[in-house]
C-alpha cells in the first residue's frame, strides 16, 4: 500500500508545546514561525507544519507547508535523486491538462498563504517551482498532505510512489532533543521554490 492510500487526511491544529517539541526534534533545530499543524503522520506525530509567510525576525518566507518528518523527507529525496523532477517538468510542456492543474495548484498555494498574511516581498511567488517547473518535490508532497488529493498533481503522484514512512513507528518522541533524530534532513533549495527566502531554512 502506498503512502497516498494510508497517510490520512489533512488537519488544521494549534501548535501545542508537544507538537513544537516533536517538530523541533524532527528538524534538529527550534521550530520558527509555525502557524498550525497541517498534517499528522499515522504514527501520531506532526509531519507537515503550516508556516507564517513572515518569520518572527521579519524574514519573508514563501513556504506555506513544510515537510518536517525526516523519514518522509528521505523518501522524497529518493524520488528527486531518481530524476523525477526533471521528468515532471518535461511533462508540463507536453500535457496542457497537467499544466493547467499545476497552475491551479500554484493559485491554491498563493490563496492559502494570503489567508495568513500578505507579504509584498513574495507576492506572486509560491514554492517548489510552481507554476512552470518542478524544483523541490518536498514542497509538493507537503502541499498535497496539507490539502488532500486533487490539489497538487505532482504531490499526489509522489505520494502514490512513496513507501509508508511511518511503518517502523514514530521517527521521534516529543521529548527528544533537537538533533537526536535518526532520519535524513531535507535537501536544500532556494527562495524561488520555497524552502527559504533571505537565508531561512524552515
Amino acid at each position: 500500500m502506498s503512502a497516498a492510500e494510508s497517510a490520512g487526511p489533512p488537519v488544521h491544529e494549534p501548535v501545542t508545546p508537544v507538537a513544537t517539541a516533536a517538530m523541533s526534534a524532527q528538524l534538529g533545530r527550534p521550530l520558527r514561525g509555525a502557524a498550525a499543524v497541517a498534517h499528522r503522520c499515522p504514527c501520531g506525530n506532526p509531519d507537515v507544519v503550516q508556516t507564517s509567510p513572515r518569520l518572527p525576525d521579519g524574514t519573508p518566507f514563501p513556504t506555506l507547508f513544510y515537510l518536517t518528518c525526516p523519514r518522509a523527507a528521505a523518501e522524497v529525496s529518493r524520488l528527486e535523486s531518481a530524476g523525477t523532477m526533471r521528468e515532471m517538468t518535461e511533462r508540463l510542456a507536453d500535457d496542457p491538462d497537467l499544466a493547467g492543474r499545476y497552475q491551479e495548484a500554484h493559485r491554491d498555494y498563493l490563496r492559502r498563504r494570503a489567508e495568513l498574511a500578505e507579504v509584498p516581498e513574495i507576492a506572486g511567488v509560491s514554492a517548489g517551482g510552481m507554476p512552470t517547473r518542478v524544483k523541490c518535490l518536498h514542497v509538493h508532497v507537503a502541499h498535497a498532505l496539507a490539502t488532500g488529493p486533487g490539489v497538487n498533481p505532482f504531490g499526489d503522484e509522489a505520494l502514490a510512489t512513496m513507501a509508508p514512512w511511518w511503518a517502523d513507528g514514530p521517527c521521534v518522541c516529543a521529548d527528544d532533543p533537537p538533533g537526536e533524530d535518526d532520519g535524513a534532513a531535507m535537501s536544500g533549495d532556494g527562495p524561488d521554490h520555497g524552502r527559504a527566502s533571505g537565508g531561512g531554512d524552515e
